[in-house]
């Protein structure tokens, strides 16, 4: 019996090649999509997740609190002290490692290679405890423990020692220093939420010409650890947790860095689950950016939102279908056939092409992987079989959706009477027209809502490339600033500006792109005295030329002047929400005031404009740039004017006449802006990608549809026929009611679509306002091609012959 159902089936698909390929090309598209996004949601939540006692390790967070009780900064790495610290008054911590990183110059004088790296790290020996590091070479039990010595990653030493045993090889770095390499470890896969290539000894930075001991011990200001703990269970972590104010109040008060008697009611310590780093954090100073729940929580429901509109479509497709079949269920119950057995036979003919959908669906997973890959920086493994989890899917999909897409086409084929069928007078009203005409709509609604979601994200992510910054982010060249060339960079900036290519030079502590972590309480004149201002101001270090550089506006006062020597070390340039934080009404009240910042006494000389430092997710901060900071200038910005080749060519000239050892590395400002939205870019990209899917799919339900509508009214357009209606009328005809559910569906779409972005739209402190066009070209959208969609089943319906459809009357 199970033979002849296989027999049946395969008989009817083959008769059928055309409804055949649609509906498995359909199933195939759209289970293609889910296990796509499948394979990505999955490799999201697997971040850190490799490490055996991921469960149990934490990292310490920081946070600071304003005078008006609002939280100026959230850190992701703390100060030094506060890892043996922890350690000290909580014995239950079973390890702790501090990490710092820093960009630097590192040098192989044997093979006379230098690079760049923007990521050094350095590392206690409990980070080895921590995470699952595989030293490849070297001796895990003295790795980290001397001072000077280094651990490098498999793919740093191809690039440093190719071909050679790196083990005792050494590295040169800063002002005469020296690492040597005792292990190498397997790089950090992907799914990490870091990725050293360098883990130097920590100790190391006990040396005065790095940091020095004192520094790491008493330094409660320097935010710039990592900090990790393996806790030996989340119940203890818990307790940790509330006693961390008492711990603050215990060890920071009394030190230099200290506000006041509680140093807990300004600033706070967190544990954070490693496990929710990548995905649940949004933290200043993060090692590298994050993703978002919300990103995979909605990509998730695009994916069960495809593989629903892939099963309506099977339904509506079976059941335009069922007048051709009818007689097959009349003569089947004559013989003999109950109701159960021809139930059981279309669900096995939808569970066979499911089945088929599936294994052609995976050809679809091969083709694209590599291009998901490439397009998301990811490595999602291509040998699907490899994977417990998706082996289930594919085992479990097409019994589900074989059932879920082929059970109502099943109960409705079965349910002819075989005396109506044989007959020839089977009713041509439709049973239940109302689900299937309202299973269009919610496809094209949820469609439709997609395309405006789509929409509005491109409009946003277009807003943030074009918006005005406050600064002139185009023709700006970016270069590192080295310690070697600091006592120099007079003269460099002198050699630079002698060419008419080079508009001007300036130097900063940070860049725009660059999150301010660094901030200070300020104080103002009130009367005779001075007052604290209601919150921190976050601070820039620049030159006198930076301001020049970017074309920032002075609103109010003077620019930085190498004329007036107390700019140096007395003289304060606020923006302008600076001045509205501290309560002037006008930019020119705050000229000339007394300004002391961060215990430092001057005076404010001037106000720029309000410029979009940071990213556009956040709100621009009060700031004060300031020629004698606590940080050191680290990048060189030069404006560059003319032939862009011929200015590189210069700047190129100029780094190799005075740092001839170090290889000549550049950024372009505009790009650098790029890339801080790149990542949102691409995801906006794979949800475009991923709707236009969804909107495909919700077409073929459409066709389905008018194919079982053309069907059914086939002697009705054979009657209009014989009486002389032409074929615009009969196509107007079909066409109107498609047309009316669009309608429905628009109408029902644009309210859900307007909130659901509006949402999403507050995440960004600076957003576009939802105009009525996008909806408008949804609608058109949705309508064109719907149109063209019931155009062809309604041509095909007003040019067939009406004696076929009238024979049997």
């Amino acid at each position: 019996m199970l033979h002849n159902y296989f027999k049946i089936a395969f008989r009817n698909i083959a008769r059928n090649k055309v409804y055949a390929a649609i509906n498995i090309g359909g199933l195939a598209i759209g289970i293609a999509a889910c296990i796509l996004i499948f394979l990505f949601v999955k490799d999201e939540l697997s971040y850190d997740r490799y490490h055996s006692k991921a469960d149990r390790v934490y990292r310490v967070t920081r946070d600071f609190i304003s005078n008006d009780g609002s939280v100026s900064l959230h850190l992701a790495r703390v100060a030094p002290p506060i890892g043996p610290l922890l350690e000290q008054d909580f014995p239950q911590i079973e390890a702790v490692a501090r990490m710092v990183t820093f960009g630097t110059m590192l040098e192989n004088k044997e093979a006379q290679k230098t690079f760049r790296e923007d990521d050094m790290f350095f590392a206690e020996p409990g980070v080895l405890d921590i995470f699952d590091i595989n030293l490849v070479k070297g001796n895990p039990e003295k790795a980290l423990r001397e001072p000077f010595t280094l651990l490098i990653s498999e793919k740093t030493a191809k690039k440093y020692f190719p071909g050679e045993d790196p083990i005792g090889k050494v590295l040169h770095f800063g002002e005469g220093s020296s690492l040597r390499v005792e292990g190498v470890y397997e790089s950090f896969p992907n799914n990490s939420h870091l990725h050293p290539e360098f883990l130097g000894s920590f100790i190391t930075l006990n040396d005065s010409s790095v940091f020095g001991a004192e520094e790491l011990k008493t330094n409660w200001g320097n935010n710039s650890f990592p900090t990790y703990l393996l806790m030996p269970s989340e119940e203890e972590a818990n307790k940790i947790q509330a006693q961390l104010p008492a711990f603050l109040d215990r060890h920071l008060a009394g030190t230099d860095d200290a506000d006041g008697d509680k140093p807990s009611e300004y600033t706070n310590l967190y544990l954070q689950k490693l496990t929710d780093i990548h995905l649940r954090s949004k933290l200043d100073s993060e090692l590298e950016a994050n993703s978002d729940i919300d990103s995979i929580t909605i990509l998730s429901i695009v994916a069960i939102i495809i593989l629903l509109i892939a099963c309506i479509n099977y339904i509506n497709l079976s059941t335009a279908r069922s007048t051709s079949r009818a007689k097959e269920v009349g003569v089947r119950k004559v013989i003999g056939a109950a109701r159960h057995n021809l139930v059981f036979q279309f669900l096995l003919e939808s569970i066979l092409l499911v089945t088929i959908a599936t294994i052609l669906s995976l050809g679809i997973v091969e083709v694209c992987l590599p291009w998901l890959n490439s397009f998301t920086g990811k490595e999602i493994d291509s040998n699907l079989f490899t994977d417990q989890w998706l082996l289930l899917l594919l085992f479990l999909l097409p019994v589900l959706v074989g059932v879920l897409a082929g059970l109502y086409p099943a109960l409705y084929l079965s349910h002819f009477q075989a005396a109506t069928v044989l007959k020839g007078t089977l009713s041509s009203s439709s049973r239940n027209p109302l689900l299937r005409k309202s299973l269009v709509i919610v496809q094209f609604s949820i469609s439709i809502i997609l395309i405006i979601a789509t929409g509005v994200i491109f409009q946003q992510l277009m807003y943030i490339q074009n918006k005005d910054l406050g600064f002139d982010k185009e023709r700006i060249v970016i270069l590192p600033e080295f310690t070697t060339l600091t006592p120099q960079i007079e003269a460099f900036k002198a050699e630079l500006t002698k060419s008419s290519a080079i508009e001007g030079v300036g130097r900063s502590q940070l860049i725009p792109t660059e999150q301010l972590l660094n901030s200070a309480g300020a104080q103002v004149a009130k009367g005779d005295s001075l007052a604290p201002t209601a919150a921190t101001i976050k601070f820039v270090t620049v030159d006198h030329d930076l301001i020049d550089v970017y074309d920032m506006e002075i609103v109010a006062g003077r620019n930085f002047s190498r004329e007036f020597k107390s700019d140096d070390t007395a003289a304060y340039i606020l923006n302008e929400a600076a001045v509205r934080m501290i309560g002037w009404q006008d930019p020119q009240q705050a000229i000339d005031q007394a300004f002391t910042y961060g215990g430092n006494n001057g005076r404010i000389v001037g106000v720029v404009n309000d410029i979009n430092f940071e990213s556009l997710h956040k709100e621009i901060s009060p700031m004060v740039f300031m020629v004698t900071g606590w940080g050191r200038y680290q990048n060189i910005s030069i404006k560059i004017s003319g032939d862009t080749q011929q200015a590189l060519a210069h700047i190129e000239n100029t780094w190799n006449k005075f740092l001839p050892t170090y290889p000549f590395e550049y950024e372009f400002m505009d790009q650098l802006y790029g890339q801080t939205y790149e990542a949102e870019q691409k995801k906006a990209q794979i949800f475009s990608v991923f709707s236009c899917i969804a909107f495909l799919i919700a077409c073929l339900g459409l066709f389905g549809l008018a194919s079982y509508t053309t069907v059914q009214r086939k002697k009705e357009i054979g009657i209009r026929k014989v009486f002389g209606a032409p074929v615009a009328s009969i196509v107007a005809l079909i066409s109107k009611d498609f047309m009316k559910l669009v309608l429905i569906a628009n109408l029902l779409a644009w309210p859900i679509a307007w909130y659901a972005m509006h949402q999403w739209l507050d995440d960004f402190a600076y957003r576009i306002d939802i105009s009525t066009d996008i909806f408008i070209l949804a609608a058109t959208v949705a309508f064109v091609i719907a149109m063209a969609t019931i155009s062809y089943q309604a041509i095909k319906a007003a040019t067939s012959d009406p004696v076929k459809s009238l024979r049997t009357e």
